[in-house]
């Protein structure tokens, strides 16, 4: 199959009232669970086997392999809808759209391999990040012994893993390449640690991985190159931390109409009868729902920005300056989403008193896990990365690695910056 045979990928076969009639009431059914989880902490296991039995995970896989072959912009919005139920289970979901997304515009074999697999229920998770790495290195290791392929090393803020059945490794070479490599959760030596200790998105299940001498199998390994290239990826991985931005945007305008709407208690300084006959409480939740509606519509435009370089690269068409363009199209985006869904959540406080402090209704939990989600990617370098695009065209935006850099390099950097 050639890249162009990728076509049928983007083909829309369900429409989006169908789609939302299939997924909508497991969502309604996921956030009637979500504050209860996050009070006790429990991981959404629950909530994932749901997702799984509906399907949602080959909702972008091609229907010729079963999946329900759903277009890019229809499962980012569908994926701000379960934002809206729940943040966590978007980003804990990341990796495993993000690899559809790269099987997408792969080959038959990989596709042949994996398709069948998510349409049989499987779920990714991923292991990159590390600590005391160079950027873009790792010090996961896979080594060839008495003709076996063995994966050692340590991964933290291994976003959904523990609720994923494939973990995608990233790992370097005795030669010094890298790869991807794919380890089943039962794989002998793989230990998933439940240990994120962050204030938002606690349910996110991004723990450390160990990986102790495991044995991979060579069709589960896949090359990875750290050069600059002609790929949607970086900007897609970015799209779903703002679709999850989006879901808790939503999810502030919907709570704080709904504890608006149960409050009869009213200020004596205030200037209705009851808060929702309140002029100035009507303004606050107007101005939430204004602001979620630019929201909704800068991730619809960064969607499509996507969906566009997508069908390109499908047809090995796009190019070094696109995908540069792109990825200040989705750093925009990104501030824009950040900065605005961080003052809703902040605002919908100012309609109540005490109780909108409430333990029992966890409002604060919109604030905390937009906080955490934003530092990701911290706004001031996607901010400068932006203005420098514009200013000079220096395709400075892609691709991100994050590591240690030693004191030498540090002081060039500090020289150069002089």
């Amino acid at each position: 199959m050639s890249l162009t045979d990728l076509a049928p990928a983007f083909q829309q076969v369900l429409t989006d009232e169908e789609l939302l009639e299939r997924f909508q009431p497991v969502f309604d059914e996921i956030a009637s669970g979500a504050v209860q989880r996050e009070a006790q902490r429990a991981l959404a296991f629950d909530a994932i086997e749901r997702l799984k039995a509906a399907g949602f995970g080959a909702l972008r896989v091609p229907t010729r392999f079963g999946g329900l072959g759903a277009t890019l912009s229809q499962s980012i919005r569908l994926l701000a809808r379960l934002g809206e139920a729940d943040s966590n289970l978007v980003q804990a979901l990341r990796a495993h759209f993000a690899t559809i997304e790269s099987l997408l515009l792969s080959d038959d074999t990989q596709q042949g391999l994996w398709f069948p697999r998510i349409v049989g229920g499987a779920l990714i998770g991923n292991a990159t990040t590390e600590r005391g790495n160079a950027p873009g290195w790792n010090s996961t290791v896979l080594t060839q012994r008495d003709g076996r392929l063995l994966l050692n090393g340590t991964k933290y803020y291994s976003t959904g893993s523990l609720y994923a059945d494939w973990i995608k490794v990233h790992a370097d070479t005795e030669d010094g390449g890298s790869v991807r490599v794919a380890v089943h959760r039962d794989a002998a030596g793989l230990e998933l640690v439940d240990d994120w200790d962050g204030f938002g998105q606690r349910l996110t299940a991004s723990g450390t991985t160990l990986l102790t001498d495991v044995e991979v199998q060579a069709e589960d390994v896949t090359p990875y190159s750290r050069e600059f290239g002609t790929s949607p990826l970086t900007a897609y991985v970015q799209l779903i931390l703002l679709t999850a931005l989006t879901g808790i945007g939503r999810a502030a305008r919907r709570d704080v109409v709904e504890y608006v709407r149960s409050r009869e208690r009213a200020f004596s300084h205030g200037v209705g009868s009851v808060p929702r006959r309140d002029p100035l409480v009507q303004e606050v939740v107007g101005r939430v729902a204004a602001t979620v509606f630019g929201v909704e519509a800068a991730l619809d435009a960064a969607a499509a920005a996507v969906e566009d370089a997508a069908r390109l690269a499908a047809h090995g068409d796009l190019t070094v300056e696109q995908v540069a363009a792109l990825d200040t199209r989705i750093a925009e985006a990104q501030i824009l989403i950040a900065e605005q869904v961080l003052d809703a959540t902040n605002r919908i406080f100012e309609v109540g008193g005490a109780s909108a402090a409430s333990e029992s209704r966890r409002l604060d939990r919109h604030w905390r896990n937009a906080r955490v989600i934003a530092q990701h990617n911290p706004l001031i370098y996607r901010a400068r990365e932006i203005g420098q695009q514009h200013l000079t065209g220096d395709f400075t935006t892609t691709p991100v690695y994050v590591g240690r850099t030693n004191n030498s390099d540090l002081a060039t950097s500090q020289e150069a910056t002089a």
